[in-house]
């Protein structure tokens, strides 16, 4: 599967940070760490959800499928940026790709996937030997191939990333990738740890029953109540 880098651009001590920031506009003595770690989770459980735009995540996202990556950049909010495995200057004829458990559970299925995939691998190819520009190559280019990115967002934005795709009902490689996230940003710092612990989780989690008009079962649908 994938893999996540946290990088040092990252806010090390979020909730350090958040409650340095509320503490300023709240004409507050911001020297003491302690304080404004409160401070912050103060702001957090009561709902201020701007105080989190301050911690800052920057990434490298690498060895997931490029379906899975095109349904990341949906979450837009917060002003995030990223930059993306370039199919035009990078060599793509021996592409890794994402095989789905699905496939993988079945030995026919498997095959069948992975010749496909060997195929576009080889077209590709021998599109290069023919002399095609890399960039017009792509075009043969799968979903699946795994493909890798930098991306930078702010707190704010992963927990609202995390109430969607950490629901039982998301995309399966969607929840591994935050899965992986929350892992990452936990071994970065304790307060990333506080934080991935208390904010991020599917949306049923604060609201107590399931919004979706299909429900996992992981909590009751609002009309069942």
């Amino acid at each position: 599967m994938g893999h996540i880098t946290i990088l040092n651009e990252t806010t090390r001590f979020p909730l350090q940070k958040i409650g340095q920031m509320a503490g300023i506009c709240w004409n507050s003595p911001t020297d003491n760490p302690e304080k404004n770690k409160k401070r912050a989770i103060e702001c957090i459980k009561s709902g201020h959800g701007r105080v989190m735009e301050y911690a800052s995540v920057e990434l490298v996202i690498d060895g997931y499928s490029a379906r899975c990556i095109r349904e990341w950049y949906t979450h837009i909010g917060g002003a995030p940026t990223r930059l993306q495995e370039s199919t035009r200057y990078v060599d793509e004829s021996a592409f890794a790709y994402v095989l789905p458990p699905s496939v993988a559970k079945s030995g026919e299925a498997e095959q069948i996937f992975e010749s496909a995939m060997k195929g576009i691998q080889d077209g590709y190819k021998a599109l290069i030997d023919a002399g095609v520009p890399k960039e017009d190559c792509a075009m043969l280019l799968p979903l699946g191939m795994a493909t890798k990115i930098v991306d930078k967002r702010n707190l704010r934005n992963l927990v609202d990333m995390s109430r969607q795709r950490m629901c039982s009902r998301a995309y399966w490689e969607y929840r591994a990738l935050m899965r992986d996230i929350c892992e990452a940003l936990s071994a970065y710092s304790d307060e990333w740890k506080w934080l991935v612990d208390n904010c991020m989780h599917p949306k049923c989690d604060d609201l107590g029953y399931c919004p979706e008009k299909k429900s996992c079962g992981r909590h009751e649908k609002k009309e069942e109540q």
